[in-house]
């Protein structure tokens, strides 16, 4: 009983540890979309193409995991209709 009850504990334990910090933007079989003049994203299908209104992000600037150089770049850039970057901010 004792030894049940320290393993549960252990994999409690790293399940919790093991799960922050490199959380993936979307799933398998998935990727980014960023919402035109916006910061809004959802994740689409690899068999499909962005949705109305989205746009993929440009080659080399997908954020891949949250709070990675590109997610947080793009906390603060949109794409506009043409594909150009902007600043939100501004």
């Amino acid at each position: 009983m004792r030894k049940s009850c320290v393993l549960t504990l252990a994999m409690t334990a790293g399940l919790l540890l093991g799960g922050c910090g490199n959380d993936a933007i979307c799933g398998g079989g998935e990727y980014p979309v960023q919402s035109i003049n916006g910061t809004g994203r959802q994740c689409v299908s690899d068999k499909q193409d962005p949705p109305s209104g989205f746009a993929r992000y440009p080659a080399g600037k997908e954020p891949k995991h949250v709070d990675d150089q590109w997610d947080v770049y793009w906390r603060d850039h949109a794409l506009d209709p043409n594909g150009k970057i902007v600043d939100v901010n501004t």
